[in-house]
C-alpha cells in the first residue's frame, strides 16, 4: 500500500501533475464544477488503467507510454487553460487515441505477413493521395483535408506516413529476392511530389527525412544515397523558384519582422511569447498566448514557454529525446528485420516531426504547418500518433513465434 503512493513510481508523478495542473487551471477559470472534477478523475483513471493493461498484455518497452502520458498531461493542462471546451475535447481525443493504440498493437501482433504486402501499401497510399487531390479541402493554405458533411475532417497524409514506413520496411526485407531502385525512388519521390502539390511542406519534409534515414541504414549501394540527396536538394532549389508558397515561407523565416503585419505575425508573436516567459514563466493564466494564431495547434510549445518557462520547454524537449532514445533502443534490440525497420521509421517520424515544429516556432528553420506530437490539439494527427505508438510498442517485443519462419528474420 505504501508503494502505491510513492513519488518514485512514475505513474504517481503523472497523477500529481494532472491534479495540480488542472486544479490551477480550474482556479484560473473560476470553474471548479462537476465537469472539471469528472475530467480530472477520468484522466487519472484512463492513465492508470492504460498503464495496467499494457503491463499485462505487453512484454515490451514500459517507458514509451509513460513518456507519452506525460506529454498528453501537459497538453490537456495547457489546452484546458486556453479553452475549457477544447480541453474537454482533448480528453476525448486522448481516449480515442488510447483505443487506436491498443487496436494497432493487437493488429500488428495478429498478422504475420506484413512484409508481403508491399504493393498494397503503394496502392492504398496513392489512392488516398488522389482522393485528397480530387475531393480535398484547403485549410490553412494546404489542400490535405477530407471533410465529410461539413462536420468531420481528417488528413489522409497521417495514415500515408505509416503506410510509407511499412512500404520501406517491406522493400528492404525483400531486397534479396526483389531489388528495384527505380521503383523505390518513384514511389518515395512520388509521395513527396503529391504533398508539394497539396502545399503540405511539413509532411513532405517528414517523408523525405524518414526515407533518407532508412535508406542510409539499409541501402548497400552508398552511391544511391548520395544520388537521392542530390535529387532532393535540386528539387528544393527548383521549388523555391517555381512555387510561390515555398518562397514565402523562406522569406518569412529569414526576416519575419519585415512581414510582422502579415505572414510573419505568427512567428514574431511566438518569439515574443518565448522571451516573455524567461526561465520560470509568467504562471498559468498570466500570459497572453492567445495572441498567437492557432496557438493550440502549431504553436503550443510557445504557450508552454511563456506560462511555464523555458525550463518546462527544455523538459518537453528532453521527453522527446528520451522517447527517441527508447525508440532507437527498440530498433537495436529487435531481431526481426521488418519490425526493426518499422521501429526505426516510427521513431524517425515522431522525432523528425517534433524537430520540424520546434525548430519552426523558434525560428531555427522555416515554419511549416505540422503538429507537435502528443502536445498539439487532437484530431487525425493525435489518433495517428497513438496508432504509431501502438505499432512501436508491438515492435518492442521479441517475436519468439517467428523464429521458425525465416521470412523477415536475420540470418
Amino acid at each position: 500500500m505504501k508503494s502505491l503512493f510513492s513519488y518514485k513510481i512514475p505513474k504517481n508523478i503523472l497523477i500529481s501533475i494532472n491534479l495540480l495542473g488542472l486544479l490551477l487551471v480550474a482556479f484560473y477559470h473560476n470553474s471548479i464544477n462537476k465537469t472539471t472534477i469528472i475530467t480530472v478523475l477520468g484522466l487519472i483513471v484512463i492513465i492508470y488503467l492504460s498503464i495496467f493493461i499494457l503491463s499485462k498484455i505487453s512484454s515490451g518497452d514500459e517507458y514509451i507510454f509513460l513518456i507519452v502520458s506525460m506529454l498528453m498531461s501537459l497538453s490537456i493542462i495547457m489546452i484546458y487553460r486556453l479553452s475549457p471546451e477544447l480541453g474537454l475535447k482533448q480528453v476525448i481525443w486522448f481516449v480515442i487515441g488510447i483505443l487506436s493504440l491498443f487496436i494497432s498493437y493487437f493488429f500488428i501482433k495478429s498478422i504475420k505477413i506484413w512484409p508481403k504486402w508491399m504493393y498494397i501499401y503503394i496502392f492504398i497510399s496513392f489512392l488516398l493521395f488522389l482522393t485528397t487531390l480530387i475531393f480535398g479541402k484547403t485549410i490553412k493554405g494546404a489542400t490535405n483535408w477530407i471533410v465529410i458533411q461539413n462536420k468531420y475532417s481528417f488528413q489522409p497524409a497521417e495514415l500515408i506516413k505509416i503506410l510509407f514506413i511499412f512500404f520501406l520496411a517491406s522493400y528492404y526485407v525483400n531486397i534479396d529476392k526483389f531489388e528495384n531502385k527505380l521503383m523505390l525512388s518513384i514511389v518515395s519521390f512520388g509521395n513527396i511530389a503529391f504533398l508539394f502539390l497539396q502545399k503540405d511542406l511539413g509532411s513532405a519534409l517528414i517523408f523525405f527525412t524518414i526515407y533518407i534515414i532508412i535508406v542510409y541504414v539499409y541501402e548497400r549501394d552508398r552511391k544511391f544515397i548520395l544520388y537521392n540527396i542530390i535529387i532532393a536538394s535540386t528539387m528544393a532549389v527548383v521549388s523555391y523558384f517555381i512555387f510561390n508558397h515555398v518562397r514565402v515561407r523562406v522569406e518569412i523565416w529569414i526576416n519575419p519582422w519585415k512581414y510582422i503585419d502579415t505572414g510573419g505575425y505568427q512567428i514574431t508573436q511566438s518569439l515574443f511569447a518565448i522571451a516573455a516567459g524567461s526561465f520560470l514563466g509568467t504562471g498559468i493564466g498570466r500570459g497572453y498566448p492567445q495572441y498567437i494564431p492557432e496557438v493550440h495547434n502549431d504553436f503550443i510549445f510557445s504557450a508552454y514557454c511563456e506560462e511555464m518557462g523555458l525550463l518546462t520547454g527544455i523538459a518537453i524537449i528532453m521527453l522527446y529525446m528520451i522517447f527517441i532514445y527508447r525508440g532507437i533502443k527498440i530498433t537495436l534490440e529487435q531481431k526481426n528485420k521488418f519490425y526493426r525497420i518499422v521501429a526505426l521509421g516510427i521513431t524517425s517520424l515522431i522525432g523528425v516531426q517534433s524537430f520540424i515544429i520546434l525548430g519552426g516556432v523558434t525560428k531555427m528553420i522555416p515554419l511549416t504547418g505540422v503538429t507537435l506530437p502528443f502536445l498539439s490539439y487532437g484530431g487525425s494527427s493525435l489518433v495517428a500518433s497513438f496508432a504509431s505508438l501502438g505499432i512501436l510498442q508491438a515492435c518492442s517485443e521479441v517475436f519468439e513465434d517467428e523464429k521458425e519462419d525465416n521470412y523477415g528474420q536475420e540470418e
